[in-house]
């Protein structure tokens, strides 16, 4: 019995059909494309038997031959007018072995306009506006930074240290934990790398709805970044576009991963500059041949005491505060199992409990500070928040206060425990092990 995406699909190409030999050429295109989606559909989740899904695949194949005939036909007739009345074969000769030789003549005229088209589509990935993250920023990471520079900086600025047989690193993938800086670090190449073109490109730049044209993508991205070269392909969460291949998968995402793997080999292309820089949080999801092309593999672990320590004192920034050194080094003790991007919610949080005090306050007292308008002026008709039996304290809610009188109360270390005690470590120990386990066996020294 069919079911009713089998019939959807067959309706469709049957008017897709009809509205080919009625020259209605735009229509045509639009339901062949419809229609072979619904067949793609069938072979993943209906189809039963191998036989079953190679009838389907034919039928595919001779759709999407159609319509890529259509789409050239209306992109030349688009761009030339002289076009118009250029003579099409009919639908029921779009399966037969003689194509005619003018549908190849066309394709080389195709090309570049097609070629311009996808490549505009990428323009937004280059990062134009360099970030302002220099090494010195990333805390911790050392390992990771040297094998950064080693595949990045010192090709550039010493090209000649790299010939014959000493060739630098095609394919770095930073893996570790969420929040350990993977991101930040590729931030910091984007700073360091010089006259470099950095391409920071996720799954929604390489994704299209048009069969066939995310491949065509992938290829483009590619080709671009040659064009570019020396450059940098910076892909976050790679892991979305190169899980491991499956039967169940659909035909695009293979196709996907194929173009991608024909790329990172880089065959014939020795003389290229091109890094691919992969970023991920689960790297034992990675196809193993997508995984081989990445040659270094760097683990990005938690941070240390000692970067915890830095970390703390970079995300309070020039906020009012009464640490010290001491206690800097004491929270960068006690948070032990803590991301990068962990501290940062914790100080965020911690940033809060003076406003806080300010919300929950019903007594407030009149103090010295500077003044708002010039922080230079001390002026002394300034209020805090303070418990009601403080000296001076006047009973009155932050509602009561004005604007331009209120003295900001200064972040404690009282504070920084309280918020670091309500706030947990998004990162537990069964996914320390799998990437330890993965590091074990696949990972490499920086």
């Amino acid at each position: 019995m069919t079911s009713p995406k089998m019939q959807k699909a067959i309706e469709l190409v049957t008017k897709a059909t009809e509205e080919d030999k009625n020259k209605n050429y735009e229509e045509a295109l639009r339901l062949y494309e419809h229609g072979v989606e619904y067949f793609l559909h069938c072979i993943k989740y209906e189809a039963q038997g191998e036989k079953s899904k190679e009838s389907i695949r034919g039928k595919c194949m001779q759709y999407l031959e159609r319509a890529e005939q259509l789409k050239e036909y209306l992109r030349k007739k688009k761009g030339k007018s002289n076009d118009k009345k250029k003579p099409m074969k009919s639908s029921s000769n779009s399966s037969d072995g003689n194509k005619g030789k003018d549908d190849n003549s066309s394709d080389s005229d195709s090309d570049n306009p097609e070629t311009k088209k996808l490549q505009g589509q990428l323009q937004s990935a280059i990062v134009m506006e360099k970030p302002n993250v220099r090494w010195e920023d990333v805390a911790g990471l050392e390992s990771a930074k040297e094998a950064l520079k080693e595949a990045v900086i010192l090709p550039i600025k010493f090209p000649h240290l790299f010939s014959g047989n000493r060739k630098p690193w095609r394919g770095i993938l930073l893996f570790g934990p969420p929040g350990t800086g993977k991101s930040y670090l590729a931030k910091a190449v984007a700073r360091e790398a010089g006259n470099s073109t950095f391409f920071a490109v996720s799954s929604s730049d390489l994704m299209s709805k048009w069969l066939g044209e995310s491949e065509k993508l992938v290829k483009n991205l590619f080709e671009l970044a040659r064009e570019h070269q020396p450059s940098i392909i910076f892909i976050d969460e790679v892991d979305s576009l190169c899980s491991s291949r499956s039967e169940n998968e659909s035909e695009a995402a293979r196709r996907i991963k194929t173009e991608f793997l024909v790329n990172m080999q880089g065959v014939g292309t020795d003389t290229d500059k091109v890094l691919v820089l992969g970023a991920t949080n689960i790297p034992w999801v990675l196809d193993a041949a997508i995984r081989r092309r990445f040659e270094k593999r760097i683990y990005i672990p938690l941070p240390e005491s000692h970067a915890r320590t830095d970390m703390f004192r970079i995300h309070m920034g020039e906020t009012p505060c009464n640490l010290n050194e001491k206690d800097y080094k004491e929270l960068g003790q006690r948070s032990n199992g803590y991301s990068g991007a962990d501290i940062s919610i914790v100080v965020r949080d911690a940033l809060m409990q003076p406003v806080r005090k300010v919300q929950s306050a019903t007594h407030f007292r009149r103090v010295r500070g500077p003044s708002r308008s010039d922080p230079n002026e001390i002026v002394d008709d300034l209020l805090e928040p303070c418990s009601p039996g403080a000296p001076g304290a006047i009973a009155m809610t932050w509602m009561d206060v004005p604007g331009e009188k209120l003295l900001e109360p200064v972040v404690t270390m009282s504070d920084m425990l309280r918020s670091l005690s309500s706030t947990k470590p998004t990162v537990n120990d069964a996914d320390l092990d799998k990437l330890k386990k993965f590091t074990d066996d696949f990972g490499q020294e920086g």
